[in-house]
């Protein structure tokens, strides 16, 4: 299925030697895991404030981008220089829930009207996440199959940033749009636990 998740391999190799670098200077991987978490409830934050400061809806584009970017390199760090371990990996994988939880839970303020279409949204987010974490516990296998994964997530919050920064009057549509993205997400759960299953 189309996703951002299939062009990774390929800004992994772009953010190479960002990686070197950054192992020169003695950093670990969960100090880039921990990184990633406290920029999320930083774009969350200005997320919030972008009611009275629209230029803070830059920060979701911006913010979001980076984050991708750490969430490539700890896993990166960790592969190519044995850092694997138990506890980075449950860093990994509950940051990445949390970090969720910062950056989308503004949207109930701007989208208030369509309250429970968004909380749909976050919830089966969590979801998603769950679904790709019981493939590793049932198959052994991380599964990040499906059309609206962490990084299509990050991608469309991007474009949300940006359409609010840019006054487009997408408003009207908030309901379909988010239901939509909610068809999405249940589509990736499905294919996550079928691929679990079928392994």
């Amino acid at each position: 299925m189309i996703s951002i998740y299939n062009i990774k391999p390929k800004f992994q190799q772009f953010l190479l030697p960002v990686l070197q670098v950054l192992h020169k200077r003695s950093v670990t991987a969960n100090q880039i895991t921990m990184a990633s978490l406290i920029l999320s409830l930083l774009i969350g934050v200005l997320f919030w404030f972008a009611a009275d400061y629209p230029v803070l809806f830059l920060a979701l584009p911006i913010g979001l981008f980076i984050r991708m970017a750490l969430n490539a390199l700890d896993g990166m760090m960790a592969r190519t220089y044995n850092q694997q371990s138990k506890g980075g990996e449950v860093l990994n994988e509950l940051g990445d829930v949390v970090s969720d939880l910062f950056i989308y839970f503004p949207l109930l303020r701007f989208e208030g009207a369509d309250r429970y279409w968004v909380i749909a949204f976050i919830c089966f987010s969590i979801v998603n996440e769950f679904a790709g974490i019981l493939g590793k516990a049932v198959s052994g296998q991380r599964r990040y199959e499906g059309p609206m994964g962490k990084s299509d997530r990050a991608f469309v919050m991007g474009v949300y940033g940006l359409l609010c920064f840019f006054h487009v009057g997408f408003r009207p549509y908030s309901g379909f749009i988010f239901s939509f993205l909610l068809l999405l997400l249940l589509i990736s759960t499905f294919t996550r636990v079928k691929k679990t299953l079928s392994d």
